[in-house]
């Protein structure tokens, strides 16, 4: 009988012992009232002269594709083709859905019934827009469209909007900033 008790009695002593400390803890939820601090607030102000960790925003046209109160028809950084490249890897990954992958606003998302169909990057009021349009809309959102800064570096953001304005160059490019040799090959191909 001692045989059989004996397990059932080590298993009650852990199943007593099992406490769940981190659970029962005392600890305030985000923005509750506080009877400790003399403000009555659980949560705190920053303390003076510190900057949290990620919040040095030093450069703003980085953060915001913004000039002062503008937004900003240039780059913080020099787009060369390893950007353009990554650009191109975060558009087809996270834009292509509903954008499409020319930029038309007839992604998959959209072919199969999404209602709110994108506007294409190739309609004239958004090849106007400067570069820095562009990054706040995929920092903040707009209309139907969510936000992506939890899912895209800022650096990554501004990757897309590059590879965008590539998009857009495509589809709109002048006969004149095609190479010659290119120029005379697309016109044979055409002749055919």
């Amino acid at each position: 009988m001692r045989r059989r008790l004996a397990p059932l009695a080590v298993l009650a002593v852990g199943l007593a012992a099992c406490r769940q400390d981190m659970h029962d803890q005392p600890k305030y939820k985000p923005l509750a009232a506080s009877d400790f601090f003399a403000d009555g607030q659980a949560a705190r102000p920053l303390v003076e002269d510190t900057v949290p960790r990620g919040g040095l925003r030093g450069d703003a046209l980085l953060h915001t594709g913004k000039q002062g109160a503008d937004f900003a028809d240039l780059f913080p950084f020099t787009v060369d083709l390893a950007v353009l490249q990554r650009g191109r890897e975060r558009y087809e990954v996270y834009c292509t859905p509903c954008h499409g992958r020319a930029g038309y606003g007839d992604g998959m998302v959209v072919l199969r019934g999404f209602r709110s169909r994108p506007a294409s990057f190739h309609e004239q009021r958004l090849r106007d827009k400067p570069a820095g349009y562009f990054f706040d809309v995929i920092t903040s959102g707009f209309g139907a469209m969510l936000d992506y800064s939890a899912q895209l570096t800022v650096r990554d953001r501004w990757a897309v909007v590059a590879y965008l304005r590539a998009l857009q160059l495509s589809q709109n490019a002048p006969p004149e900033l095609v190479p010659p040799d290119e120029r005379a090959r697309l016109a044979q191909e055409v002749r055919r």
